[in-house]
Parts: structure tokens; sequence; C-alpha cells
């Protein structure tokens, strides 16, 4: 077996309405160097959160390559809405311009539900993300090839709340887990029936906290068993 040459080192980042994350993978999205975290900043503009990623990079040397996850709408590297961050801000802006030229290596940028469903996904049938965090976010990928990205978290979950708002962590803190998870019930029945997923994977800090019989097709999966996602976007 020949031997790899191209052995690249990719910056992967996380970016979330409450921390960003960093850590080193190879081509392979095996593990160079583990993650670390800081805070998102409570003035989340680009710029902030560039000087945050800054200094994230200052702990891996040596990548070669930059991906990032990106909680909003991003299409070709630019960002169309950021709505768990200074959305006005955010509003097209050319993000994976901006990350290249601030730490000076090639970058890539999708939202972040997708980067998890690049990591996560088996490659087959119909596989559907959610994430469980700050807010809502989904992704779809069928036979392993990720579909255009739909903002599904920004429909209409009531009359006056979106899907995002509906779930997302400030809903959680004011409703309780109990009425939540009564919540996420519905979520969940409501996108089995419109996406008919043939599997379902659900990850983000809030995951731990569903108290649901799941069906056999419903997977809860940790955020690192996605970052083999940053590695994807480069292969």
């Amino acid at each position: 077996m020949a031997k790899r040459t191209d052995q690249k080192k990719i910056l992967s980042i996380d970016i979330g309405g409450s921390g960003i994350k960093a850590s080193m993978i190879d081509l392979d999205g095996k593990i160079v160097l583990e993650y670390k975290k800081l805070s998102t900043p409570a003035h989340a503009t680009p710029e902030n959160i560039l000087q945050i990623i800054q200094r994230l990079a200052l702990d891996f040397p040596g990548f070669d390559l930059i991906s990032a996850g990106f909680p909003g709408y991003v299409r070709d590297g630019i960002v169309h809405s950021a709505p768990n961050l200074d959305n006005e801000s955010w509003k097209m802006t050319d993000f994976c311009k901006l990350l290249s030229n601030t730490l000076g290596k090639p970058a890539k940028v999708v939202n972040d539900a997708d980067l998890q469903g690049l990591g996560i996904a088996k490659g087959t049938g119909l596989e559907m993300v959610m994430t469980l965090g700050t807010g809502f976010g989904t992704a779809i990928l069928n036979k392993g090839h990720l579909l255009p990205h739909l903002e599904l978290a920004h429909l209409p979950a009531t009359k006056s709340k979106d899907f995002d708002a509906y779930i997302g962590n400030t809903a959680l803190l004011q409703i309780g887990e109990k009425r939540w998870n009564k919540r996420m019930e519905r979520v969940i029945n409501i996108f089995k029936t419109v996406v008919n997923y043939d599997i379902l994977y659900i990850s983000g800090g809030n995951a731990k906290k569903l108290q649901l019989g799941l069906d056999d097709n419903i997977k809860i999966v940790s955020n690192k068993d996605g970052i083999v996602g940053g590695a994807r976007l480069w292969r």
C-alpha cells in the first residue's frame, strides 16, 4: 500500500452561540491535537469572532488548511444570516475569505450542522442531523452527499416562533426540561413525517437532556463524532 504523501493538517473550527472550539485533524479525520474552547464574545461581530479564532489558532501550530462550521446560512463561504450571533453585522460577509486572510491558510466554511453531518453520516440512505445547542440546526445527506442547505430551523413552529426559538437554549431555560422534551417530541415527529429520513442523528450540548423514547433509527451522537467533517470538506 502506497504511503500517503499529503499529510496536511487541518484546523477544524466549530463556531457556536456560546463557545468557539478548535482542534487539529489530519486528512483522514484523525485528531492530531485535542480541541480547545473559548467563549463566544457577547458582541459577536465578524471582527470579534476572528479575534477569538486567532487566539485559539496559537494552540495549533503547523496547520495547513482550515475548516469551519458556522451557525447560520452559508453559501459559497459567504454568510447570509447568523441568528445566534450579531446577525446584522454578518450579512453577506465573505467569512471564508476573511478567515483565510486572517490565518494565512486556505479555508472552507459551511453551516455547522452541515459540517457535523459530513462527519457523522454513514453514506447509506437519507440521513438527517439535528444539532441542539444555542439554537437548532439541521443537515440532510443522501447517500453521503450533502444536500443544499435549508434553514429548516426558521420554519414556523407556532404562530409566533420558528423552530430555532421554539426549542433553542433560551426556550429550554424558560420552560424547563420537562416541557422542552414535550416540544422536542413534537419536533421530531414533524421532521419524521416531512423528511422521511432513514436515520436521524441528534448532537449538540442539549442532546443529552432528551428524555424521550427514541425510535431505533434515531441516534444520539457527540460533537466529537462529527469532527471528521472538517477533513471531508477537503476530500
